[in-house]
């Protein structure tokens, strides 16, 4: 089981006796307001690299516990984190995957290649956390140093060899794999994502391909030669996939019809057949090419990690398929900008000759992609429900009319407006009929709504098999 209470932390859920606790000045929170509490969990030494009240001192020296003051406490955390584990990271092999899209598909098809060729592998995603058979809940994309330490100490102690990870952008920016070296890195692709965090798409850019600063000496970064921004990327130790143009591994797709994708791929003169019935679309074929890459650099044969593709049970929240008691057929999925939109719709759209959508725009969020999304869905959908995705702080009504932005005046009719996304899912259901599609997109595998401060407990699976 994985510890509940760090040595070092930035969060008083795992502070306990003898603690470190690192103060991290947050986007919403202040750690300073927190000190108290960690002081009355037993946390013994208080790390900081900001100025204190004298109230906090002294209540800090009353405690009988010590000042850190460091430079950049985000930096210390790492530093401490890894300190406190014993530097567990370096007795394993870490694989690192970056993109803005196809992370967590790859990262899953990859953590089941190995397992599968009986490796002791750990995977960190999105999605999940797992070590071998067991799971563990996630947390961030990339977790903070301090989760990350603990679990590749736990990984170690189980034996593992390998760790598969999930590394966002964010995570580069704000320290969380500071002191990481990673033995492979992959990068799926590169678009508009997470402006409410950058300044501009360049600066996002900058830090996705900061992570291959990361690598060990003379390990490799498969890349996706197929899109353009990574392309141009020059860097030594390169190694490019790609299903459309020359390249190291390489592929094409022989069919991808009934959610079932088969294709031929190839690898230094090598060439297998994989058939891959939970994923299709184009670039779920890149995210198995990504993956190729990877377990190749672990070792296995193109024969080996192709066979393992068919055993692929998927991953909840992508491409996640619920059949439903009036012969509809609904679809879970975790796209939710412009173009995952469009390379979703690209591939189900001829599935079906009755497409519902339902979904909307997270709020406090990038508010530019709201009218492309909205004009994608027009697009493609015979009947739009725009409704709630973690609006958060901000009224539903405003990123509504973002969205309606997208929509020309002539495709009116087609939409409603249910801010309800339980309604929404049951008005879905109640227009669809036998050989509909149902699109949820945007939840994915999340089971909340974040509503104002709160979180709710949200499943789009119970519902949708609750409906008759």
């Amino acid at each position: 089981m994985m510890p509940t209470i760090y040595p070092v932390t930035c969060h008083t859920d795992h502070v306990g006796s003898g603690s470190t606790f690192v103060v991290i000045q947050g986007f919403a929170h202040n750690g300073c307001a927190y000190i108290a509490s960690a002081l009355q969990k037993g946390a013994t030494m208080i790390v900081v690299d900001q100025e204190l009240s004298p109230e906090l001192y002294t209540q800090i020296k009353k405690q009988g516990a010590g000042v850190m003051r460091v430079h950049d406490a985000r930096k210390a955390l790492a530093q401490l984190s890894a300190q406190a584990s014993d530097h567990a990271h370096k007795k394993l092999k870490l694989i690192g995957i970056t993109g803005t899209k196809g992370k967590t598909t790859t990262a899953h098809l990859l953590f089941h290649m190995l397992k599968t060729a009986g490796m002791r592998v750990g995977l960190l995603s999105t999605v999940g956390n797992a070590i071998g058979d067991s799971q563990f809940a996630p947390s961030l994309t990339t977790p903070q140093p301090d989760y990350l330490h603990q679990f590749f100490q736990h990984a170690v102690q189980q034996q593992c060899e390998w760790i598969v990870m999930e590394v966002a952008a964010q995570a580069i920016s704000l320290h969380r794999i500071d002191g990481l070296q990673f033995d492979a890195i992959i990068m799926t692709n590169f678009d508009r994502e997470h402006l409410e965090f950058y300044d501009s798409m360049e600066s996002y850019f900058a830090d996705k391909v900061a992570l291959l600063n990361y690598r060990k000496a003379g390990v490799p970064a498969w890349i996706n030669r197929d899109d353009a921004w990574l392309s141009g990327i020059e860097s030594s130790g390169i190694h490019w996939f790609s299903s459309s143009m020359p390249a190291e591994l390489s592929g094409s797709a022989c069919s991808s019809s009934n959610f079932t994708l088969a294709a031929d791929v190839f690898y230094q003169g090598a060439s297998a057949r994989l058939q891959c019935p939970t994923l299709s679309g184009a670039y779920n074929f890149s995210n198995i090419l990504a993956a190729l890459g990877g377990a190749i650099t672990a070792g296995l044969s193109m024969h080996d990690a192709a066979q393992a593709v068919s055993t692929f049970a998927g991953v909840a929240g992508r491409q996640e398929r619920i059949q439903l008691a009036n012969g509809a057929t609904a679809i879970i999925d975790y796209a939710h900008n412009p173009q995952s939109y469009r390379a979703f719709f690209q591939t189900v759209r001829s599935y079906t000759d009755h497409l519902i959508v339902i979904f909307g725009a997270g709020g406090n969020r990038d508010q530019g992609k709201r009218p492309e999304m909205g004009a994608v869905v027009a697009q493609y959908a015979d009947q739009i429900i725009i409704t709630t995705d973690n609006p958060r702080h901000e009224n539903p009504d405003q990123i509504v009319a973002g969205i309606m932005q997208g929509i020309s005046s002539e495709k009116h009719d087609r939409v409603i407006y249910e801010p309800d996304r339980a309604k929404a899912i049951e008005k879905a259901y109640a227009l669809s009929r036998s050989g509909s599609l149902i699109a949820l997109l945007g939840k994915g595998p999340d089971e909340y709504q974040l509503i104002g401060n709160l979180k709710i407990p949200f499943s789009e699976r119970k519902i949708l098999l609750s409906q008759h």
